[in-house]
């Protein structure tokens, strides 16, 4: 016997062999039948050649992927899904699905290769360097024994025999559990394995069987084989992400208790070690709305070394990979603002190189803080604490003009030991430094507003602005404005004898809409008149009317709208009286008058987050007192500049300039849509309200047509105006009318040269505003069609509407208008005919019947334009409603223009043109023989389908030609002669026909289609016998067929028996 040669390694041999290539498509084995084995790769043949491979029945073929999952796929091997979520404002929830399928390894190569290096026990046959001796037979065994002993082995065995179980994909992690059968010395055991992956990479693997080397085991194996073999039964999930993104506060209470309780074993010792920690001094924290962990590590008991633990922990939390980022899945590339403060000690750290911010990060800042401060002891422990000595010569002073306290910090920072002191049971001292944050944020808005008065001019006409702020208040992780609202609408509420504890503001408001905010006796700190419902108002305020950037990524872009939302909200349950109407027109003239400092100053940086949502609530909360200061806010707010081409440059001279920090670029606003209904609203409200009076309505229409940019959300307007204005209890409103058909009109030119699926809806809409304002309406959008609407809807749509019955009744014309007004359609319809004579030259035809040098215009366009440019279908019903009108001259002349545009080849015998011939050789007949004469050698010039040319000789044979005459009158005559001109070229034509159609019918015709032919055959010998040598033709054409053909011998057999 001779010598074998040496095998390769088990697994290299497994890993090696054609069946676990890397070119098989998703789902399927390269390899033939075997344990485990699946469906062999196709590869990218064609179906023809699978089938003759015996892959694919004969005549099956394989449906293509869908372009859906083509890109999905290719998104998924190539890009990670974050990148995804931050290129894309909104990714659908079927396309989130494909990308998270096929996200999965799809080669059992790679599985194969990290289970495989190992068969977890020696081989004492084995020679040096892992190669087997020789020994015949005993060494194949031996190496088979081998082999079954990999991890890939007996996971395709663990597959094969059914023990995975539970499988379940939630976005990009696999779990599922696989049974290890009972062996003679162990029982039957259950391991849960769960997989991680990425752009079709396993990422990380855990199983409970104890594996923990970096290759995979025999579980881990069958689970991913399973994923890979039998996709379509795995039950997928998006990331849990979200689904808790969907999720409301009880709604996720209930998420973690019920997942406590399921797997209280593993998951209850950390809870409850958290919750303790979390509780701490005070349980109420748990119903405290803000920033948690900044609550527990500003304690201001917390001793040193328990603060120590905390940043430890938050640290070690921090360093997590998957810890989630504070503004959702975007980075944050501000500055560290919570560490630039007087005690941070790393107030001057480069942020350059500073990693994205942490949901920890800011507690863990807040680390380097303390209440040492004497000036804050002093602030929080006392409602005596004064100092008259004033000198307006500094930036930080420590008290006003007035003596009172002040506390200058980073205001969410500042905010954020308030609601430390709420939350660990201090609410006087959280009282007492609120209500000194908010004088500071009050002396700070006059400061800025003295500076800007100051330096007005020279910045207006430059045309710049500056954001200070950074961070914007409202929509700040830390909500700083909804700490001091909460603290101070919380005073409102209680007695100041038992003022010692609180209760969430934000908790209560709902079930308390009826209550009543009192105005409790003033705090030393307040002016007089004040109360700290009115501070409350007023700080709300100030924080809604700040001017502050738009913050980069869709998590911090929606927490913005959410926040401000969330804060009218609460303002609108608050019932105005004098005292806080005085504070509306007070922060409302600050507002407008405050420069780069305000959000609604003259002059604001492009990326400035809008205030549309709040001008609406300063619009209605002032209009019944102060209207003129009312529009003036809502008109300056209604600009939205992100949208505009030009907007204002930034103050580079400014050391906190927003250009800095954000580059030049055209911005992603996630919530822009949103936005845009905003401002939407607020239109709509001004208009509402400016009913009756038209120096307003003009103000407001202008104010639209300037900074309103979506030709929707203006339509939308344009229809508020129209019904408001249309109110069934009232006259109409002719300006809000006018303002309605100026609205309409700019829609109408905005959309015009664009795709809109509502531009029929629109241009219906138009007109019926137009009816109802008037004929002059009527007649000025008719005189300017060409600015408004293509042709086709000027002629189908507005002409024919403007001519109407309904129309002309419901403007109560007299004749004398209703002929201008039908000569201004007529006009119309003769230009459109002009410009586009394809679509408008029949709905011309019909709008000028009544009028006859109008009508004969038109026609003379139809002729113009029927030589070059005009179908023959169009032709074709052109002619026939010419034929309808009474004018069969004019409708025969279409008819052959019709006919020289039209090609009919020989097997197109169900052409839809067809009738159109067959109806145009009627109207010839019926004309008489000339007509008849003329037409029939453009027939057969055009058409080449002997079963139609057939059909048109008989019936030409049936009548003499003009039996019916113009008028009615039979006429007398003998039936043309099937010899002479014109039939006999038709018949001529007709016979030809047939022969090219049989010879090309022979050349691919297959049996199921033999007895079809020989009718074919049949009816030509018909068309053959109407020539008085016919039947001698048709023999003759027969031995041809027999003698070119005769190798189709069952054909010419049945050709033969029917036709000799």
């Amino acid at each position: 016997m001779a010598e074998r040669g040496q095998l390769p390694h088990p697994a290299k041999r497994l890993c090696c062999r054609p069946g676990y290539g890397s070119g098989c498509r998703p789902g399927q084995r390269a390899g033939g039948s075997g344990p485990g084995g699946g469906a062999l790769c196709a590869g990218p043949s064609s179906a023809a050649a699978a089938a003759a491979l015996g892959l694919l029945p004969l005549g099956k073929t394989q449906s293509p992927e869908s372009l859906l999952d083509i890109a999905a796929r290719k998104v998924a091997e190539k890009w990670p899904f974050q990148r995804v979520e931050e290129r894309f404002e909104r990714i659908p929830e079927p396309v989130q699905r494909r990308i998270v399928y096929w996200s999965f390894p799809r080669s059992e190569r790679e599985i194969c290769m990290y289970s495989s290096f190992n068969t977890g026990a020696e081989d004492p046959a084995a020679g040096p360097g892992g190669a087997a001796a020789p020994g015949g037979a005993m060494d194949v065994a031996a190496a088979a024994a081998d082999e079954n002993r990999l991890p890939f082995r007996r996971g395709i065995a663990l597959l094969d025999g059914g023990c995975v179980d539970n499988v379940l994909q939630v976005g990009f992690h696999l779990s599922g559990t696989v049974t290890e059968p009972a062996m003679q010395s162990e029982p039957e055991t259950v391991c849960n394995v769960a997989i991680s992956f990425d752009r079709c990479k396993i990422t990380s693997v855990t199983c409970s069987c104890g594996n923990k080397d970096i290759f995979y085991c025999a579980h881990v194996v069958a689970l991913s084989l399973y994923r890979i073999r039998k996709p379509d039964q795995v039950k997928l999930h998006l990331p849990i992400s979200e689904t808790l993104f969907q999720m409301n506060r009880d709604q996720l209470q209930k998420f973690v208790q019920y997942l406590i309780t399921v797997h209280h074993t593993e998951v209850l010792p950390t809870a409850q070690k958290l919750a303790d920690e979390i509780l701490s001094q005070n349980s109420e924290i748990n119903q405290v709305h803000g920033a948690l962990w900044m609550c527990i590590v500003l304690n201001p008991h917390c001793k040193l070394e328990q603060k120590s633990s905390w940043l430890k922990q938050l640290k070690k939390w921090n360093s997590v990979d998957v810890c989630p980022w504070e503004d959702g899945n975007h980075g944050n590339e501000l500055p560290n603002l919570t560490n630039a403060l007087p005690q941070g000690a790393n107030a001057n750290q480069d942020s350059s190189n500073r990693p994205h911010r942490t949901v920890f990060t800011r507690a863990i800042e807040a680390c380097d803080l303390h209440w040492q401060d004497s000036h804050l002891q002093h602030i929080i422990s006392s409602d005596l604490y004064t100092n008259y000595c004033y000198h307006d010569d500094t930036e930080n002073l420590l008290f006003d003009s007035q003596g009172w306290p002040l506390w200058h910090e980073h205001v969410p920072t500042a905010c954020a030991r308030v609601d430390a002191l709420r939350s660990h049971g201090y609410p006087r001292e959280a009282l007492r430094l609120a209500i000194a944050i908010v004088n500071t944020l009050r002396r700070q808005q006059q400061k800025q507003l003295e500076m800007f008065r100051a330096q007005k001019k020279d910045l207006l006409h430059r045309g710049v602005t500056s954001i200070t702020n950074l961070e914007g208040w409202v929509g700040h992780p830390l909500d700083p404005i909804g700490t001091l609202f909460g603290s101070l609408m919380e005073a409102c509420r209680v007695d100041d004898d038992s003022f010692h504890g609180f209760s969430d503001f934000t908790e209560n408001l709902g079930q308390c809409k009826s209550l009543e905010y009192q105005h409790l006796p003033a705090h030393k700190f307040l002016e007089e008149g004040e109360s700290y419902l009115t501070l409350a108002v007023e700080v709300a305020l100030i924080g809604l009317g700040q001017q502050r950037i738009m913050p980069d990524g869709l998590y911090a872009q929606e927490k913005v709208c959410r926040n401000e939302e969330q804060l009218i909200s609460k303002l609108q349950e608050i019932e105005l009286d004098d005292t806080l109407v005085k504070i509306f027109r007070k922060q409302a003239v600050f507002l407008l008058e405050g420069g780069p400092y305000s959000g609604l100053g003259e002059v604001i940086h492009r990326e400035s987050v809008p205030m549309h949502t709040f001008a609406k609530y300063l619009f209605t909360s002032l209009l019944p007192h102060d209207a003129e200061l009312a529009y003036k806010t809502a008109l300056r707010a209604m600009r939205l500049l992100v949208l505009e081409s030009t907007a204002p440059s930034g103050d580079l001279s400014r050391p906190h300039h927003i250009a800095s920090v954000v580059p030049n670029r055209y911005p992603r606003w996630f919530t822009l849509s949103h936005i845009e209904s905003q401002q939407c609203e607020l239109a709509s409200t001004m208009l509402t309200a400016a009913k009756g009076d038209v120096r307003r309505l003009e103000t407001v229409l202008e104010s639209i047509q300037k900074n309103i940019h979506s030709s929707s959300h203006i339509f939308k307007l344009a229809q508020d105006a129209f019904k408001i204005a249309t109110l069934m209890d009232s006259l109409p409103d002719i300006t809000l009318l006018k303002v309605s058909l100026e609205l309409g009109l700019q829609v109408m030119r905005m959309t015009l040269s664009t795709l809109n699926w509502r531009r029929r809806e629109m241009v219906r809409w138009l007109v019926t505003c137009a009816t109802e304002v008037g004929v002059y309406a009527l007649d000025s959008i008719m005189q300017n069609w060409f600015t408004l609407f293509t042709p086709t809807e000027a002629t189908s749509i507005v002409a024919t509407t403007v001519m109407s019955n309904s129309t002309i009744v419901r403007l109560h014309l007299d004749c004398h208008q209703q002929e201008k007004l039908a000569g201004s359609a007529r006009t119309l319809a003769l230009q459109c005919a002009m410009k586009d004579p394809q679509n408008c030259a029949l709905s011309a035809l019909t709008l000028c019947e009544k009028d006859h040098i109008a009508f004969e215009t038109a026609y003379q366009i139809v002729l113009d334009a029927a030589t070059a440019g005009m179908s023959y279908s169009q032709l074709f019903t052109i002619a026939r409603y010419m034929e309808h009108r009474g004018y069969p001259m004019r409708a025969y002349k279409l008819a052959t223009l019709a006919m020289t545009h039209l090609n009919l080849s020989y097997n197109q015998d169900t052409h839809p043109a067809i009738n159109d011939v067959l109806w145009a050789c009627a109207l010839s007949h019926s004309l008489g023989k000339n007509e008849l004469a003329a037409i029939i050698p453009l027939v057969v010039k055009s058409v080449k389908c002997a079963t139609v040319l057939s059909d048109i000789l008989r019936r030409c044979t049936l009548t003499t030609p003009g039996m019916v005459g113009l008028h009615g009158r039979r006429n007398s005559g003998k039936l043309m002669s099937l010899d002479k001109a014109p039939l006999r070229q038709l018949l001529d034509a007709t016979i030809g026909a047939y022969i090219n159609t049989t010879h090309s019918r022979l050349t691919h015709i297959s049996p199921r289609h033999y007895s079809e032919f020989i009718e074919f055959l049949s009816k030509a010998r018909e068309t053959f016998l109407m020539a008085h040598d016919g039947h001698i033709q048709f023999t003759q054409f027969i031995d041809n067929l027999k003698q070119i053909y005769k190798g189709k011998k069952k054909l010419m057999m049945l050709v033969r028996e029917r036709f000799g």
